[in-house]
This record gives structure tokens, sequence and C-alpha cells, in this order.
């Protein structure tokens, strides 16, 4: 159950840095129109709400599966980040789409978005085994 927990977190981490730190702005470099990137963007955005909802959800699931003491439950950054995505597509991505106050709209679309990639990152992190715990496996190994 662990190693679910490591890869949920892994998954909700790693596709908030590809989507939003790589693939929407190549884009916006090599789409014709800024519309087109614009529209293709938002389809993106709407996916990547969703997989960080269900990423989220399945991570709160399994936390309350396992009965985790309070120090190593991730819980709190996981309700953040799932606020942040609720946010993004409920709140703020009707205004973007409209095209309304843009400026306004996208810089804080775009605050929310790093919230939510830090709360996964936070999440990632505590999951995350230490180092020593990683040597004290290996060497456990080891000597089987």
């Amino acid at each position: 159950m662990a190693r679910l927990h490591l890869f949920l977190a892994a998954l909700w981490w790693g596709s908030l840095c590809a989507v939003g730190f790589m693939v929407v702005p190549m884009l916006f470099m090599h789409l014709e129109t800024p519309a087109i990137a614009g529209q293709m963007a938002a389809k993106l955005f709407t996916a990547q709400s969703w997989l960080s909802l269900m990423c989220g959800l399945l991570l709160l699931l399994a936390a309350k599966r396992l009965s985790q003491d309070e120090s190593h439950t991730p819980s709190p950054w996981v309700i953040a980040g799932m606020l942040c995505a609720l946010l993004i597509e409920v709140a703020v991505k009707p205004h973007i789409v409209a095209r309304d106050n843009m400026a306004l709209w996208h810089n804080l679309g775009t605050a929310l978005y790093v919230l939510q990639w830090l709360c996964a990152g936070k999440t990632l992190w505590a999951l995350s085994p230490a180092q020593t715990e990683l040597a004290v496996a290996a060497s456990s190994e080891q000597n089987v």
C-alpha cells in the first residue's frame, strides 16, 4: 500500500510538472495562434484538474485504509492541492475561457497551479522514504 501512495503522489506531481511547465508553454511556442494554443491548453488543464482530483481522492482513501498516525499522513497537503485544482476548474477557468479580465484570472490561475504543485510536491516528499530508510533496506536485502 505504501507503494501505491508513492505512485499516486508521483503521478500527481509529475503530471503537474509536465503539463504546466513543459507542454502548455510548448503549445504557445509552436501552434499557429495563441487562440488555438489557449483552447488546447484549456483542455489539458481540465484533464490535469481531474487527474489531480482522482489522485488526491485515492491518496486520502488509501491513507484512511492504512489508518496511519497523524505525523505521517499528508492529508492536509492533499486536501489543499485538491482544493486548488477544484478552484482552478470551477472558479478560474470559466473567466479565462470567457476572456474576462484575462490578466487577473490568468495570474490567479497560475498562482493556484503553483500552489497545487507545491502541495503535490510536499505530499510526494512526505511519502518518500528517507535516505537512511533506503540504506537500511538495501543492507537488509544484502544480508538475506
